[in-house]
């Protein structure tokens, strides 16, 4: 099972086990409950690096003092072996929540003092909601023992795991957002907001030694670790980023503080605090009252949006001096100073905030002057709507910075770019790095982005509403009135179409004559096979499979010939660089399209990849139980049906290796097929007559039920002595259906054998694979699906393109006469049909009157 599997296997118990408890709350126990599993087994993996023996952890307890400081100053905290999470499983059923209240007592007691910022109080939130998981010392005992049993198999004890257990962490925090409604906003920004942020973020300080981050409304911690993890890949030694975090809410608090410790970030590097950021502000002095004011290289924030504030007394605060005080009913302002005033010099910040910010007037109004004045605004990004869980307020990415080289505000709509997923809209991987790519590149897109010159701001008195400045709205369709009346396509309307004019220079001409000065006549038949087949197109089309002859070998160079050593952080950006490279000379095929199908296959291949390179390549050949829940004795249990490849699915190996076998059950399979379409045939083959007397409706059971059962085997006696029944007879069609169905009893039986045996084989194969088959079948998992499906990319194009002028001809292909023409035969006609109708006189006089409307008689 990989990691995407046993997160959402962990999602769906866990969310069956919550019952009625509310998914904002269970989201603490359970998140809790990992944490705690993961300092109990990072304990056991420290004390064994000290080379201590299973015996001398045995012996861990906290009357042991010695054991205590030296584990403690090591990694923070100890926990003593009867307050393990291991123990509390080996003890099965004398396991009670009492175990818990007294383990959690203890660790709050055997904190280091060093650390007490990075654990005290952590389990607060678990402890106090221990007694919301039942009514009953015994029904609260039972609850956790579902949940740490459930919890059990997520590994956490080695390098690799870390990635493991932060993605299903994330998940669990993901789904639980999904499911907490408005509150999901208190804790949550979803992952693709976070990468978006985080790829700006890491441009910017990609060439820097030593990096220092701060959220300062954390939540979870999700957004400054994504960060981190993008900061990571540009610089050589991870322990020199130091994260810094403060929070409002204590629950919340202890999630970002979890998240942190989990993701194997050194406890040193993990400085947090439980406050309120505009209240309380980041102490100028550390603990040991040294001067140590909070300066970072880059400030990432999604505040609560537009919440009432006290800026009474604050005037003289230093974060809002130089520009001025927030209006005390929305703090959106508030917030973005504060991050501002903590930026280096050298720093950059984005962060997350209602549309309103651009363009509201007031005190907003004139600290948005002196921002751009003062040229702190580097872009707005604004977002596509119901992006964010609990709300669907349209909001902006806006990026800051304390000095810029550029005096203009780059502007990005990126409203439109999204999937629909549920309830919410999704950034997709593309969308995220043609955003990210803008903002690198500063370029100006049409009806995407564009450089905004602080001139222009000025005159729009310091407006930033996007839509002032980039229109991505779609043109509204208009109607040509000359070639309404007098058909044609109007020429004005082809050359909306320009990109594949310049790109096949002959095809205009080619597909259109001249009706007028200001129109054309589409020639050809079939618009698709008169471009498709035009020398200018099969030129293009060639260029672009040629520009990608190679792409295969690179792919399989990269991923299976150094396969142990793919770097799985960097490849798919390396890959992408590629794909751009080989698109940037070819005309109308969006490289971020291409990008996207890169991605789409990437997490298979990214999945496998961590696989191979933890597992070794004999993973491959390894097969699992398929484990499905089935009800048995009113209980739900995991019980076996068959085997699934461990890395490859045993259909893949069966189309690569085993045709032959496949075949033959498909064979038997599309024969059954054929049987259920012969007892359709044969039941609309019946008269009304036939299907009252014997009680059949329509379906295929209720006649087998009917009719077969009973009178099949009665007229094939009769057959046998009175000769056959005619062809289309009642009789013979009853006998027909019964031999259907004794053949399709043995299909059954013969496809049901196969598919046993053809499973059992494939594990055999799968077992047996030598490395040429290996890297045969890993090419056709991630490379085949891949390459075909960029080979698409240009036919995908050049249909849309056909289509769309298909539907242009037709649009003026009946003109206003036509449609005139129509109209008056229709009323002729209805007209006609009155005189043909009876009634009483005021029917008739109503008629008479309708009839002169139709026929223009009034």
């Amino acid at each position: 099972m990989n990691k995407q599997q046993l997160a959402a296997k962990i999602w769906e118990s866990a969310n069956q086990m919550r019952s009625k408890i509310e998914a904002n709350d269970y989201k603490d126990y359970i998140l809790g409950f990992i944490f705690y599993k993961y300092l109990s087994e990072r304990e056991i993996q420290y004390a064994k690096e000290q080379d201590c023996t299973d015996d001398d952890i045995k012996a861990f307890s906290e009357d042991v003092t010695d054991t205590v400081d030296f584990i403690s100053s090591g990694i923070g905290y100890f926990i003593s072996y009867e307050n393990l999470f291991s123990t509390w499983l080996s003890l099965g059923s004398d396991f009670s929540v009492a175990n818990v209240r007294d383990a959690l007592s203890a660790f709050s007691r055997l904190i280091n003092k060093k650390y007490k910022k990075v654990f005290e109080g952590v389990f607060d939130t678990l402890q106090t909601g221990l007694s919301k998981l039942g009514d009953s010392a015994a029904s609260q005992t039972k609850a956790i023992r579902s949940l740490i049993t459930l919890i059990k198999d997520i590994p956490m004890d080695g390098s690799q795991d870390y990635d493991v257990l932060g993605f299903i962490y994330e998940y669990l925090i993901s789904m639980f957002a999904a499911n907490a409604g408005k509150k999901a906003g208190e804790f949550y920004t979803p992952h693709e907001v976070s990468l978006l942020m985080s790829e700006i973020v890491a441009d910017h300080l990609k060439d820097r030694k030593e990096i220092e981050i701060y959220d300062p409304t954390s939540g979870s911690g999700s957004l400054l670790i994504t960060i981190g993890k993008s900061v990571a890949k540009h610089i050589s030694n991870k322990d020199s980023i130091k994260y810094y975090a403060q929070e409002i809410k204590q629950n919340t608090y202890n999630l970002t503080r979890m998240n942190l410790v989990m993701r194997g970030i050194n406890s040193a590097n993990i400085i947090t605090r439980n406050g309120d950021t505009l209240e309380d502000d980041w102490p100028y002095f550390d603990e040991e009252k040294a001067y140590a004011p909070l300066y970072v290289d880059a400030v990432v924030s999604n505040p609560p949006y537009s919440q009432k504030w006290d800026p009474e007394n604050k005037d003289t605060d230093p974060r809002y001096a130089r520009f001025g005080l927030a209006p005390k009913t929305k703090a959106d302002y508030a917030f973005l100073l504060h991050d501002l005033y903590h930026l280096k010099p050298d720093g950059i910040m984005t962060i997350v905030l209602p549309h309103g910010v651009l363009f509201r007037g007031g005190e907003e109004g004139e600290i948005r002057k002196h921002l751009i004045e003062e040229n702190h605004i580097d872009a707005i990004i604004g977002l596509p709507a119901n992006i964010f869980f609990g709300t669907g307020i349209p909001t902006i990415i806006m990026v800051l910075k304390q000095k810029k080289e550029q005096s203009d505000v780059l502007i990005i709509d990126a409203s439109k770019g999204f999937i629909k997923e549920g309830k919410n809209n999704k950034l997709r991987s593309s969308d995220i790095k043609r955003i990210a790519d803008t903002v690198q590149s500063r370029k100006t897109i049409d009806g995407f982005s564009r450089s905004v010159s602080k001139e222009e701001i000025r005159k729009n008195d310091y407006n930033l509403n996007i839509p002032r400045y980039v229109d991505s709205s779609e043109p509204a369709e208009s109607w040509d009135i000359y070639a309404s009346m007098f058909g044609g396509i109007p020429e004005k309307e082809l050359d909306a179409f320009a990109p594949y004019w310049t790109a096949f220079p002959h095809l205009r001409s080619s597909l259109f004559t001249s009706a007028t000065a200001t129109t054309a006549k589409l020639t050809a038949q079939d618009c698709k096979q008169a471009v498709l087949n035009h020398p200018d197109v099969t030129s293009f089309l060639h260029t672009f499979t040629t520009s990608f002859d190679d792409f295969d070998q690179i792919l399989k160079h990269d991923l299976l010939t150094t396969l142990t050593a793919v770097d799985r952080t960097t490849e798919e950006t390396v890959l992408s660089t590629e794909i751009f490279s080989r698109l940037a000379s070819i005309p109308l095929v969006d490289p971020y399209e291409a990008y996207q199908i890169l991605d789409d296959n990437w997490g298979t291949i990214a999945a496998d990849l961590e696989v191979l390179q933890t597992e070794g390549l004999d993973a491959v050949k390894k097969v699992d139980p398929h484990m499905v829940t089935k009800k048995k004795d009113g209980k739900e249990t995991d019980v076996q049906d068959g085997w699934v490849g461990h890395v490859l699915p045993f259909t893949l190996v069966q189309q690569t290796l085993m045709k032959d076998e496949l075949d033959a059950v498909q064979k038997k399979e599309d024969r059954l097929s054929e049987i259920t379409s012969q007892y359709d045939e044969i039941l609309e083959s019946l008269s009304e007559d036939e299907k009252e007397s014997e009680c059949i409706n329509d379906t295929k059971d209720a006649f087998v039920a009917a009719v077969v059962t009973k009178e099949a085997k009665q007229l094939q006696s009769e057959c046998k002595k009175n000769e056959s029944y005619p062809e289309d007879s009642y009789e013979a069609k009853i006998i027909q259906v019964n031999d259907l169905l004794t053949e399709e009893k043995a299909l059954k039986t013969a496809i049901k054998d196969a598919a046993a045996a053809l499973e059992a084989k494939t594990k055999t194969v799968i077992e047996q694979l030598n490395e040429s088959q290996i890297h045969q079948l890993l090419e056709a998992k991630w490379i085949t699906p891949l390459m075909d499906s960029l080979q698409k990319l240009p036919e995908t194009l050049l249909s849309d393109f056909a289509s769309r002028i298909q539907s242009l001809s037709e649009k003026y292909a009946e003109t206003f006469a036509d449609v005139e023409s129509q109209i008056h035969d229709t009323e002729t006609s209805l007209a006609s049909f009155i005189d043909e109708l009876t009634g009483s006189d005021a029917d008739m006089q109503g008629l008479a009157e309708l009839k002169k409307l139709l026929t223009g008689a009034l």
